[in-house]
């Protein structure tokens, strides 16, 4: 099984990465010069604007940031009227269940919805897609765990340096390992 092409508009690759990890990236800055309550403030912030851009160019409401983009407010918002930072921590936990108890849930009732999470077009067999929805759920699951690790046990700084770049390393890192899968299983591109 294959996803069947759309009509729906795409964003230019660097602009889809610069709305995808923008609003970490600000997170990040945010808590290097002001600390984790403005940090929070901004991601929320940035997070909307991020989704609201994408809608606007595309019509189209990207899975992952829109997740994000609530969680962010919902978690953040206790955040800050609770000025307690374990809240924003948790959110990415949370996140990252909800995104592979998706995948998990639709592979349940013979939906592999690793595409429309992801947000991309994978031209795969209907064994490839199952194989690659599981693997991507596991993942998520992993990134759950490993947060709950990170935020537990080390500074809110380094949290913060993990939650960015160390979960982009490993995200880039687990997409690269997808290659031969993705190659293995590769389905014909559908005619336009």
């Amino acid at each position: 099984m294959t996803e069947k092409p759309t009509d729906k508009p795409k964003l230019n690759p660097a602009l889809k990465q610069v709305l995808d990890f923008g609003p970490m990236l600000a997170f990040f800055f945010a808590n290097w010069f002001f600390g984790i309550f403005v940090a929070t403030a901004v991601v929320m912030v940035a997070s909307v604007l991020a989704v609201g851009i994408a809608y606007t160019l595309t019509r189209h409401l990207p899975i992952i940031p829109l997740v994000t983009a609530i969680m962010a407010l919902a978690f953040g918002s206790v955040t800050l009227v609770l000025h307690d930072e374990q809240f924003i921590k948790v959110k990415a936990t949370i996140v990252y269940v909800l995104l592979g108890g998706a995948l998990l849930g639709g592979l349940a009732f013979g939906k592999p919805l690793v595409g429309v999470v992801l947000d991309s077009v994978f031209h795969l067999t209907e064994e490839g897609q199952r194989k690659l929805t599981l693997r991507w759920a596991l993942f998520f699951f992993a990134l759950a765990a490993i947060n709950e690790i990170v935020w537990r046990t080390q500074s809110t700084d380094v949290w913060v340096t993990f939650k960015v770049y160390g979960v982009l390393l490993l995200a880039m890192i687990f997409s690269a390992s997808q290659v031969p899968l993705m190659t293995r299983y590769a389905a014909p591109e559908p005619a336009e």
